[in-house]
């Protein structure tokens, strides 16, 4: 099974813009899955679907899904409003006020979370997300199962979007997927960068943003003392491609701009393939 992952998506950020960049943007990686080598099973958008969480905003966000040959499957970040996302994407589950769900697979499944909290940057996870939770992974502890969710549970080290440690709900997540050997991996975003992490007995796979990315200093930052380093920049719009199977799963990080071909599979690199291919197990 090949997933794809899309994230911070930031659309309605130039709100009266017909060619709005992030649109741009976003656009360009879904004409890279849908027209490229790996096209994927499904997709996954992992937050900040939108900027300002307006109905218009996922209005149009609906709009460029519907180009997709795969079905889309979307989560909450701090950027979302639940009730206009609901508006148009009424097919996605919510329970008890959560866009928290379960996406049955063959031999798999996926569970969405939900780590909105209005008004906060950061993450949240509160009691009820978290006996929900517990009550899905008690139903079946043997399905090898991921775990999506906005807001990575770990520091990454650029330090105006860290993580710490010892938040609260940080902690309350954690005590919630503690001894769960079926979880192979939680995939997230809201960092805007590709980062991966151990945690707790998995993997955490940070995907970067189809909107700009975050500038990578790992400085200590100062909130009183603005040094001019970059914050913003605008690498080429990215997405991840998870492949998933028996023996686990595999992520690559890629961008939608175009690649320089310096070889190709022809006759003059036959002779390599067929070596190499050969060193295998039969």
């Amino acid at each position: 099974m090949l997933i794809a992952q899309v994230t911070d998506i930031h659309l309605g950020f130039d709100p009266d813009n017909p060619a709005e960049f992030n649109r741009k943007r976003l656009d360009q990686v879904l004409r890279a899955l849908n027209d490229g080598p790996n096209r994927p099973d499904l997709l996954l958008a992992t937050g900040d679907l939108t900027d300002h969480g307006d109905a218009d905003s996922y209005r149009r966000l609906a709009n460029a899904f519907s180009q997709c040959d795969f079905p889309v499957w979307p989560c909450m970040g701090n950027h979302d409003d639940r009730a206009n996302f609901a508006i148009h994407f009424p097919h996605v589950p919510q329970e008890a006020g959560f866009v928290q769900y379960v996406i049955p697979l063959p031999e798999k499944r996926i569970i969405m979370l939900d780590t909105l909290e209005p008004g906060r940057h950061g993450g949240a996870f509160c009691e009820r997300r978290a006996a929900w939770l517990a009550d899905r992974l008690d139903e079946d502890s043997a399905t090898p199962t991921l775990i999506v969710m906005h807001h990575p549970p770990v520091e990454v080290g650029i330090d105006w979007m860290n993580t710490h440690p010892e938040e609260p709900w940080v902690q309350r997540f954690a005590a919630t997927i503690v001894n769960r050997p079926n979880i192979e991996a939680i995939l997230c975003g809201h960092i805007h960068r590709a980062v991966t992490a151990p945690w707790h007995g998995t993997t955490i796979a940070i995907c970067s943003s189809t909107a700009p990315q975050l500038g990578l200093d790992l400085r200590p930052m100062d909130p009183e003392t603005p040094d001019n380093r970059p914050m913003i920049v605008a690498d080429p719009p990215a997405y991840a491609l998870h492949r998933w199977t028996e023996h686990g799963l595999i992520t690559h990080f890629e961008t939608a701009d175009d690649h320089v071909m310096l070889a190709k599979f022809d006759a003059t690199m036959q002779p390599l393939v067929r070596m190499l291919i050969d060193e295998r197990p039969a």
